[in-house]
């Protein structure tokens, strides 16, 4: 009997190339233009709405409760920190973490997240009027950069997990059901090491990993539950400050308070986790104005979410120059 050779297909690769200038730019440009897009498009509603008196003090009163807000997830952070075993110095972490937030608005997204890596690696700050001693000691880097990438993962799962809070929509509520099986360590620990390997070759640290012989992943000590539960703090600070931008434009009674929660908190999200301009510039917005576009006018949501912006932007800068001096007025007394 005549014996066929086996038969092998070879199906062709559906891997698409690149895009050009990375997914960050893309992202950025398609969400900047659909905001302007809105912009053009609500010009002469925006240019008719006024603030005032009252309206400038909510926003006064936003700017203080998102600058609150960064003080909790500096806490928050350095939580975090205690949690994985690392005996952080509390008020030197905290001044830290908000002197290096302001950076999170340079080109590429990633400095204060580079910044916070090579401080965690230094246990110390020796810049004048630094933030001080860190840690009790230097942590090598796989730990440096779990102990980094953590606190936005954990700010992102509280996110979702309340996003319950505003109903159904329409399926979206399935979402706080993401993190609670996320968080488990089973699958944190992979992703967490998939994180810090991009993060590496970007900050260009893995071939100091490899020279180090420091290249395994850091394994969480369990759930992080207690690190997890500030950061509900945090952002519903977050949400207190944008909600003071909705009391700026009288816009409390066009929609339900829970429905502005889970607006923002979706918004929020994904101006946190997909990669776009820096701080999520463009992103957030057109985040909010597709969830809450149909349900409200776009010209006011766009004037709440552009004074949000502004709040929260003044927020940043004030903190850093706070912890700044702060940090000034520490090391003149350690002097």
């Amino acid at each position: 009997m005549l014996k066929l050779p086996p038969l092998s297909l070879k199906l062709p690769s559906l891997s698409l190339p690149p895009l050009p200038g990375g997914a960050r730019l893309w992202v950025s440009l398609l969400s900047f233009g659909f905001v302007f897009a809105a912009l053009l498009g609500n010009g002469q509603q925006l240019l008719a709405l006024r603030l005032d008196p009252q309206g400038w003090l909510w926003l006064m009163i936003g700017v203080g409760i998102s600058l609150l807000s960064l003080a909790v997830n500096g806490l928050a952070w350095t939580v975090g920190l205690r949690w994985l075993g690392f005996r952080p110095a509390w008020a030197a972490c905290l001044r830290f973490y908000l002197r290096s937030n302001l950076l999170k608005y340079l080109p590429g997204g990633i400095w204060h997240l580079a910044a916070r890596v090579q401080l965690l690696r230094q246990a110390a700050d020796p810049s004048p009027g630094g933030a001080g001693p860190l840690l009790s000691a230097p942590l090598p880097t796989p730990q440096a950069l779990v102990a980094v990438l953590l606190d936005p993962v954990l700010a992102a799962s509280a996110a979702l997990l309340l996003l319950g809070l505003g109903g159904w929509q329409n399926g979206l509520a399935l979402l706080a059901l993401v993190p609670i099986v996320v968080l488990m360590p089973r699958w944190l620990n992979p992703l967490l090491g998939r994180m810090e390997r991009r993060r590496a070759r970007q900050l260009g640290l893995e071939e100091l990993d490899q020279a180090n012989g420091a290249a395994q992943p850091f394994a969480l000590p369990g759930y992080p539950l207690l690190p997890l539960l500030p950061q509900f703090g945090f952002v519903l600070l977050r949400f207190g400050g944008f909600a003071c931008c909705v009391l700026a434009f009288d816009q409390q009674l066009s929609l339900g308070w829970p429905s502005w929660l889970a607006g923002f908190l979706l918004a929020w999200t994904v101006g946190l986790v997909v990669p776009g301009a820096p701080g999520g510039l463009g992103v957030f917005e057109a985040v909010l104005l597709l969830r809450l576009g149909a349900e409200l006018p776009e010209a006011p949501l766009l004037a709440v979410a552009l004074s949000y912006r502004l709040v929260a932007t003044l927020a940043d800068l004030l903190a850093a120059l706070t912890a700044r001096l702060d940090g000034a007025l520490a090391a003149a007394a350690r002097a």
